[in-house]
C-alpha cells in the first residue's frame, strides 16, 4: 500500500445561476455573506436554511480550504441627493403667511373700523346709478284753448365715462372710437364729445338733450350691434365687467318743446334753450311756473343696465303749469300774414300789429315782422328774435297828437269847434316849424287839426294850456304820463322798454314845441296802441294783459285782475272819438284808406322821423295807423307801425291805413261784432274867417 491517500471524492454543488458571481448573487437569494442566513423575497419573518457547504475549487490542494472567490461589485448607484434641514423652511414659509394674514387684517380694519362709510359710499357708487326725471313742461294755448307751445317726448343722450377704459372696452381709445360714432347722429364736434367721454370725475355726462325718439332709436341699434359683435368675438368670455364700446351711451327720459304754429306768436311765446330753460318771451317770463320741478332716480346696475331685483328709488318729477294766452290764434294769424306782406312790399326793415280788447286791456294779436321759426333758431336772424312791438322805443309821430287833443279838452281849453289859423310856418324858440305839406293859411277848427294832422296847428292847441309854456309843458306831461307813456306797460314782459319821456323841467326849447306832436318823445308799439284803447274805454286806461290764467291740469287758476286807471272823463274821450272818425270820413282826412264797409271807424295816421339806432341821427320814417271800431261801441283797438320803408309810399295812411283796414275786419268778422248803426254828424274841420 502506498502512503499516498486516495483522492477526496468531489461532491457536487447546487449549480449556481446565470449570471451570478459566487454565493453571493443577491437576486432573491441570501446577504451574500459567505456561510450567511439565505431570505426569501423580502423575507422579513421567514425561516432561515443554513447555508450549503462549498466544495475545494479542483487544482487546489487537498486538506487546504478553498480561497474565497471574489464577488463582483455591483453597478453603481446614483448618488442621492441630500435635502437641507427642514426647520428654517418652515420658518420662511411661517414668516410669509404671516405677513399676508397682516395685510388682510390691516386692509379689513381700514374698511370696517376705520372709515367704514367712506367706503361703502364708494363701492355704493360703483354700482348704482343715480339721474334726473325732467319735469314735463306745462303747455301754452291760445284763449281757446289752441295749443301754440307743447312738449313731445324725447332723451336726453348720456354716457357713464368709467365703460370706456381699455380695461372695459379691451380698445385702446375707446372715447374716440365711440365719439366718431356717435357725432353724425346727434351732429356734434367729435372732439367735444371725446372729452366728455374721457372725463375721469363723474360717471354721469351729457352728450346730447332733448333728441327725438328716431335719434335714440337709431344709437340703441348700434349699440345692440356692437354689444352682438363684442360676444361673438370671445373677449367678454369670463369677465362679466368687460363692455363693448358703446355700452356706457344711455337715454335719459325727457321732453322736447315744440311750437305747432311755426313762426305763428313767435315773439309772443319765446322760446326754450337747450338746458330746457325759457330763453325768450313767455317761455322766460313764466319759466318757473311752466317749468314743474324735476325729480331723481337711482338704482343698482351692473354692466350697465339696472338691476330688477335690487329696486330703485324715485322721487317723481311734478309737471309744469299749463299757461292760457289772451291771444286770438287765428286774429294773430291774421296780423301776422298782414304785416309781413306789407314789410316785404315797402321794403322795410320790421313792422308790428296789435289787436287789443278794448274793454278788458287783453292783447288778441301781437305779430312781427320779420319773425323767426323758435323749432329751428339755427335760422334765426337775431335781430328778428325777441318781441320788438314791446322792445323797440321810436318817436310816434302824430298818433301821439290824441294825447295833445285829450289834455286840451280835458282841461277846458277848447272844443272840437275851436278856429285855429295855421300858417304856412311858425316860429318858436330857435325853430322854424311846418306841416308834412306845404300850404297857404288853413282855417282849422281843433277837429280839422286832428283831421288834417297839422303839427302848427297841435304847437298852438297846447300852448292854451298854460299862461306859460313851462306850465303848459307840466300839463302835457302830467297827461303823456296818465296815459303810460315813459312807464313799463304793466305786462311785465322780457326786455320791454319803458319808452322815453323826460320831465318837463328838462325839455329842450324844440322839445316844448315837437312832443306835442309826436317827435322828441318815444314810446312802444304796445304804448301806443293802449293809448287808443283808453279813449275807447271811456277815458279808462287798463293795463294790457297777455296771460288769462294757468291750469295745472284739475283747476284753472285766472289772473290777478288788471290795474286801471282813469285818464280823462268819458265825456271827452267820446268827443275824441268823434274827432277820430273825422280823420278816416272827411275826404281830406289822411286816414280814408281804414275805412270799412258797415262800420264807424275812428283812427289815426303817423309819420315821424326815425332815429336810426347805428348813427343816432334821423334817417328814415316810422309810418302808423291807430284806431278802434266801431267807434260807436267801440270792441277791438289795432295799431299798425312799420319802420324805414325804402320803397314807395312812406306816410303812415298809405302803407298801415290797409294794414289796419284788413286786421281790423278779419278781427270784427272773428268776433262777430255787429255792424255800426246810423252815422253821427261830423264835426266840422274848418271855418271861414267871416266866421
Amino acid at each position: 500500500m502506498s502512503d499516498r491517500q486516495p483522492p477526496r471524492r468531489r461532491v457536487p454543488g447546487p449549480a449556481r445561476p446565470s449570471g451570478a458571481s459566487g454565493a453571493s448573487g443577491r437576486s432573491g437569494s441570501g446577504s451574500g455573506r459567505p456561510g450567511g442566513p439565505a431570505r426569501s423575497g423580502t423575507g422579513k419573518g421567514t425561516a432561515r436554511k443554513p447555508a450549503a457547504r462549498r466544495a475545494p475549487r479542483a487544482g487546489q490542494g487537498s486538506g487546504r480550504p478553498a480561497p474565497r472567490p471574489r464577488t463582483p461589485r455591483p453597478p453603481a448607484r446614483a448618488a442621492r441627493l441630500r435635502l437641507g434641514r427642514p426647520r428654517p423652511r418652515l420658518r420662511l414659509v411661517g414668516f410669509a403667511l404671516t405677513l399676508v394674514m397682516a395685510v388682510f387684517v390691516g386692509r379689513l380694519l381700514q374698511l370696517q373700523a376705520v372709515d367704514p362709510q367712506a367706503y361703502g359710499a364708494a363701492a355704493a357708487a360703483s354700482r348704482s346709478y343715480s339721474g334726473v326725471l325732467t319735469a314735463e313742461r306745462g303747455p301754452i294755448t291760445d284763449r281757446n284753448g289752441v295749443e301754440l307751445a307743447s312738449s313731445v317726448d324725447a332723451y336726453d343722450v348720456t354716457a357713464d365715462p368709467s365703460m370706456f377704459t381699455p380695461e372695459r372696452t379691451g380698445e385702446k381709445d375707446a372715447p374716440l372710437q365711440a365719439a366718431q360714432i356717435l357725432a353724425p347722429i346727434l351732429g356734434a364736434q367729435a372732439e367735444e364729445l371725446t372729452a366728455k367721454l374721457r372725463r375721469d370725475d363723474t360717471r354721469y355726462v351729457v352728450l346730447a338733450r332733448r333728441q327725438t325718439p328716431q335719434v335714440w332709436k337709431q344709437i340703441r341699434d348700434l349699440k345692440n350691434s356692437f354689444a352682438e359683435e363684442f360676444q361673438r368675438s370671445g373677449r367678454r368670455a369670463g369677465d362679466p365687467d368687460r363692455n363693448s364700446v358703446l355700452a356706457g351711451i344711455f337715454p335719459g327720459a325727457t321732453s322736447k318743446r315744440v311750437y305747432p304754429g311755426g313762426d305763428l306768436a313767435a315773439g309772443i311765446l319765446g322760446w326754450v334753450n337747450a338746458d330746457g330753460k325759457g330763453a325768450g318771451g313767455i317761455e322766460a317770463q313764466w319759466d318757473k311756473k311752466l317749468a314743474g320741478e324735476d325729480g331723481r332716480i337711482s338704482y343698482a346696475q351692473a354692466g350697465g343696465r339696472q338691476v330688477p331685483t335690487a329696486g330703485s328709488e324715485e322721487d317723481p318729477a311734478v309737471p309744469g303749469s299749463g299757461l292760457e294766452l289772451t291771444i286770438d290764434r287765428d286774429i294773430q294769424w291774421a296780423a301776422q300774414n298782414a304785416i309781413s306782406e306789407q314789410v316785404a312790399k315797402s321794403n322795410a326793415a320790421r313792422g308790428y300789429v296789435i289787436v287789443q280788447d278794448t274793454a278788458s286791456g287783453e292783447i288778441l294779436a301781437l305779430a312781427n315782422a320779420p319773425g323767426f321759426d323758435p323749432n329751428d333758431l339755427t335760422r334765426a336772424a337775431a335781430t328778428s328774435m325777441g318781441n320788438a312791438a314791446v322792445q323797440d322805443a321810436y318817436e310816434p309821430g302824430s298818433t301821439a297828437k290824441v294825447m295833445s287833443m285829450a289834455a286840451v279838452l280835458e282841461e277846458n281849453a277848447a272844443t272840437p269847434g275851436t278856429h285855429v289859423t295855421v300858417p304856412n310856418r311858425l316860429h318858436r324858440g330857435d325853430r322854424l316849424f311846418q306841416d308834412d305839406v306845404d300850404h297857404p293859411t288853413w282855417y282849422l277848427t281843433l277837429n280839422g287839426v286832428l283831421a288834417k294832422s297839422s303839427n302848427i296847428g297841435t304847437i298852438l292847441a297846447v300852448e292854451q294850456l298854460g299862461r306859460t309854456q313851462p306850465e303848459a309843458n307840466k300839463v302835457l306831461h302830467s297827461y303823456l304820463r296818465k296815459f303810460g307813456i315813459g312807464r313799463p306797460t304793466g305786462l311785465g314782459f322780457p326786455g320791454e322798454t319803458p319808452g322815453i319821456l323826460a320831465p318837463p323841467q328838462d325839455w329842450s326849447t324844440s322839445q316844448q314845441y315837437t312832443i306835442p306832436f309826436g317827435q322828441g318823445v318815444s314810446v312802444n308799439a304796445l304804448q301806443a296802441a293802449s293809448v287808443y284803447s283808453t279813449i275807447a274805454n271811456g277815458g279808462v286806461r287798463v293795463a294790457p294783459t297777455l296771460v288769462r290764467g294757468t291750469h295745472d291740469g284739475e283747476a284753472f287758476t285766472p289772473a290777478p285782475e288788471p290795474e286801471k286807471t282813469r285818464v280823462v272823463s268819458e265825456k271827452t274821450a267820446k268827443t275824441l272819438a268823434l274827432m277820430l272818425e273825422s280823420v278816416v270820413d272827411d275826404e281830406e282826412g289822411t286816414g280814408i284808406k281804414a275805412r270799412i264797409p258797415g262800420y264807424r271807424v275812428a283812427g289815426k295816421t303817423g309819420t315821424a322821423n326815425r332815429v336810426d339806432p347805428e348813427t343816432g341821427r334821423y334817417k328814415g320814417y316810422t309810418s302808423s295807423f291807430a284806431g278802434f271800431a266801431p267807434s260807436d261801441k267801440p270792441r277791438v283797438t289795432v295799431y299798425c307801425a312799420i319802420q324805414d320803408a325804402t320803397k314807395g309810399s312812406y306816410f303812415g295812411g298809405q302803407i298801415c291805413g290797409p294794414v289796419y283796414k284788413q286786421v281790423m275786419e278779419f278781427a270784427l268778422k272773428s268776433l262777430q261784432v255787429p255792424p255800426s248803426g246810423a252815422k253821427q254828424a261830423r264835426l266840422p274841420v274848418t271855418f271861414t274867417p267871416e266866421d
